[in-house]
C-alpha cells in the first residue's frame, strides 16, 4: 500500500517538472547502473546522432531518407531520448505513408537534436570536473 502511494506521489511529482531530454532512469537501466558505461554510452549516441541527423539534412531519395530516420530512433530509444525517438518515428511514418517530409518537422526534429547534445554535454562536462 505504501509503495503504490510512493509511486502516485512520484507520478505527481515528475508532471511538475520538465522533463530531460534523456530519460536516465531508463539508460541506467540500459547499463545496468553501470555510471562509466552510461556516459560512454552517451558519447557514442552523441556521435550517433550527429552523423546520422547530418545525414538526414543532406538525404533526397527515400531509402537515405528512411534509413537515417530509422537509425535515429532507434538509437534516441536505446538511450531514452523519447522527444528524438517519437519525432523520428512520426517522420518515418509520413515517409512510408508517400506524404513529402516538411521541412518544419525535420528543424523541429533538429532543435530536439541540439537540446539532447547540449544535455549531454553538461552531464559529460559535470563528469569530468
Amino acid at each position: 500500500m505504501a509503495q503504490r502511494a510512493f509511486i502516485e506521489y512520484a507520478s505527481q511529482e515528475s508532471a511538475k517538472r520538465p522533463m530531460r531530454p534523456v530519460d536516465l532512469v531508463h539508460l541506467a537501466k540500459q547499463c545496468l547502473g553501470d555510471e562509466n558505461l552510461e556516459l560512454e554510452i552517451l558519447r557514442l549516441f552523441e556521435t550517433t546522432l550527429t552523423t546520422y541527423f547530418g545525414r538526414l539534412k543532406l538525404a533526397t531519395g527515400f531509402d537515405d531518407l528512411a534509413i537515417n530516420l530509422h537509425s535515429i530512433k532507434g538509437a534516441a530509444a536505446g538511450v531514452g531520448a523519447w522527444g528524438i525517438a517519437d519525432l523520428a518515428a512520426a517522420l518515418e511514418k509520413d515517409l512510408k505513408a508517400g506524404r513529402p517530409l516538411a521541412p518544419e518537422r525535420i528543424e523541429d526534429l533538429g532543435m530536439e537534436v541540439e537540446e539532447v547534445r547540449d544535455f549531454i554535454a553538461r552531464m559529460l562536462a559535470s563528469d569530468a570536473g
